[in-house]
């Protein structure tokens, strides 16, 4: 039994590392694609400057990506906390806490962009469903997918009591309702559409999906606890 497991261990090891390079590959290779626009955005970004920076897709992309190593810090800071309290499972605990906000919040901030019309024009809403997704595009479908991804994929794994399809779903499609209305409500010059509600609620569904092998010992085991102390010998 321990030599088969001491084989096994070295596979495992290998795998974790395959799957990191290659996260970093394809992070690169993404900040490589779209260098250009991030470095028009850079100059008003680093002036401090909120138009060409904040209220910009690139700006708010390039600003996400500066603050990756500050939110690699907080996660840091968190497990070794959790780890010092005897909490058990504090890396993951500390990960699914920051990933769920730093992977939620830029996409929040794009969706809330006002329109060159905002505050003029009237509000407008589509209740018919499928109607509009022949409208929105590759482009369009994939970002409203992304939306509440991040939401979908760390929240299972964070709180047991979200490690099932359908309370992400759910929690996706509750989400997006609460997005639809305040756009509809502050009138953004933005459509409030139920297809978009299904897109972003598929998104975090499809999220979860690829998440499962984490969140589903969250939910057979919850770790939000520290671990008992060994009782005194004697």
């Amino acid at each position: 039994m321990n030599d088969s497991a001491s084989l096994a261990a070295p596979p495992r090891r290998t795998r974790g590392s395959l799957l990191l390079v290659l996260a970093i590959l394809g992070m690169a290779s993404a900040v490589f694609v779209v260098r250009r626009p991030l470095m028009m955005a850079a100059p008003p970004c680093m002036a401090g400057r909120w138009h060409g920076c904040f209220d910009t897709f690139n700006g708010v992309v390039l600003m996400t990506l500066v603050a990756l190593p500050l939110a690699a810090l907080v996660v840091w800071a968190l497990a070794l906390r959790r780890r010092a309290a005897g909490v058990t499972s504090a890396w993951r605990m500390s990960v699914a806490e920051v990933g769920m906000v730093h992977g939620t919040v830029p996409f929040l901030w794009l969706t809330m962009m006002p329109g060159g019309g905002a505050g003029t024009v009237p509000a407008r809403v589509s209740l018919v469903p499928l109607r509009d997704l022949m409208t929105m595009g590759p482009v369009g479908i994939g970002g409203n997918l992304l939306i509440f991804a991040a939401l979908g994929f760390f929240a299972p794994m964070r709180f047991a009591a979200l490690a099932s399809v359908p309370r992400i779903l759910a929690l996706g499609a509750g989400c997006s309702v609460l997005v639809e209305t305040a756009q509809y409500v502050l009138r953004l010059d933005r459509v409030s559409s139920v297809d978009d509600v299904l897109v972003n609620a598929a998104g975090a569904v499809l999220a979860a999906l690829a998440s499962r092998r984490w969140w589903r010992a969250t939910a057979h085991a919850p770790s939000d606890r520290p671990r008992p102390a060994p009782a005194p010998a004697g």
